[in-house]
């Protein structure tokens, strides 16, 4: 008993940590991307996306690199992607008079998303049946297999820097970059000092509840380190900033699902997966990303209704979660 409420009151400590950091990160990002005179989307998908990533990447590298469990940092990256998808927009919404969708949201973020999706599903395949080792239970993770996401994510930031050499930047913001980069490392530290504390917290509830590492990266961290990203986006969406609030979600996906998981590939440099549990998961990924789509395309805004039927659906999923944890149902096998 003793030892479950120490756990639940790092967790609790580790996400304030994870908070007050990224309230560090949103403000200096903010200014620092005005100042290079991003455009608002490229600052929302790029920018914001990748510091309030920093979380899940922090995660994935100390999982592999302290404390062993590459498993523990891919589970935490897709139940990240999960909760973005489905919580933060419901929040968001529920934060916003109107959250407006853009048909540039649309149709190239979500839609580059999606290939993200695919892209990873596919490199987890070849990891199953091409690399020497690799079954239908374990995909083998190479540095050689790595690139395919990474080269992908890198097309993604070409995208957005074609868009950024045709903005016209505002001159008229007062801005020291010195003192921001500086405010903005400070924030990332604080954040990796979180996300240790988190990632201890979890395997601790692991060993209380004989959990596996990958069930516990889905939920416990997933949540922990979507914080930034909730932060960002629910402080957008509240100053009617539709489209960072949005950006910011599919930004920060594409990143984590991108470069996060092959960063902690490189670092170990091979990793083993449990395929059998990643695809359904992915599979409900996929699911969700596509109830995304169609219900920000829908007249181009996320109403209040749509909001709940995301926080229900991330419900459904907690609740497969736990049923499996428990052994009650059997449909995620090897988990």
């Amino acid at each position: 008993m003793v030892g479950l409420l120490v756990s639940l009151g790092l967790v609790v400590i580790a996400t304030l940590v994870i908070w007050k950091g990224s309230e560090y990160f949103e403000r200096s990002a903010e200014r620092l991307s005005k100042y290079y005179g991003l455009p608002v989307a490229v600052h929302g998908a790029i920018v914001v996306a990748v510091g309030s990533s920093f979380p899940e990447i922090s995660s994935i590298v100390i999982s592999t690199l302290v404390h062993g469990e590459f498993s523990l940092g891919v589970g935490a990256i897709v139940g990240s992607a999960i909760f973005n998808l489905l919580v933060i927009p419901a929040l968001s919404a529920f934060a916003s008079e109107e959250l407006g969708a853009t048909r540039d949201i649309v149709h190239k973020d979500a839609q580059f998303y999606i290939i993200s999706v695919l892209v990873l599903f596919i490199t987890f395949a070849l990891g199953a049946t091409y690399v020497p080792g690799g079954t239908n239970r374990a995909a083998i993770l190479t540095p050689t297999l790595a690139l395919l996401p990474l080269a992908t994510y890198g097309i993604y930031v070409f995208l957005h820097q074609q868009d950024a050499s045709e903005h016209v930047a505002d001159d008229s913001l007062d801005v020291r970059p010195a003192r921001e980069w500086g405010l903005l490392a400070v924030a990332l530290v604080i954040i990796a000092v979180g996300v240790e504390g988190i990632v201890r917290a979890a395997l601790s509830l692991g060993a209380i509840f004989g959990a596996s590492s990958f069930l516990l990266g889905l939920t416990v961290i997933a949540a922990g380190t979507s914080l930034p990203d909730a932060f960002v986006s629910v402080r957008a969406a509240q100053n009617d900033d539709s489209v960072t609030s949005l950006t910011n979600v599919l930004g920060s996906n594409t990143f984590n699902l991108l470069v996060a998981i092959p960063i902690g590939v490189l670092l170990a440099g091979s990793a083993t997966i449990n395929f059998l549990a990643a695809i359904p998961t992915m599979g409900f990924l996929a699911f969700a990303t596509l109830v995304f789509v169609v219900f920000t395309r829908t007249d181009l805004e996320l109403t209040d209704h749509e909001a709940y039927g995301f926080l229900c659906l991330y419900g459904l999923f907690l609740l497969w979660m736990i049923l499996e944890s428990m052994g009650i149902i059997e449909t995620v096998r090897g988990m």
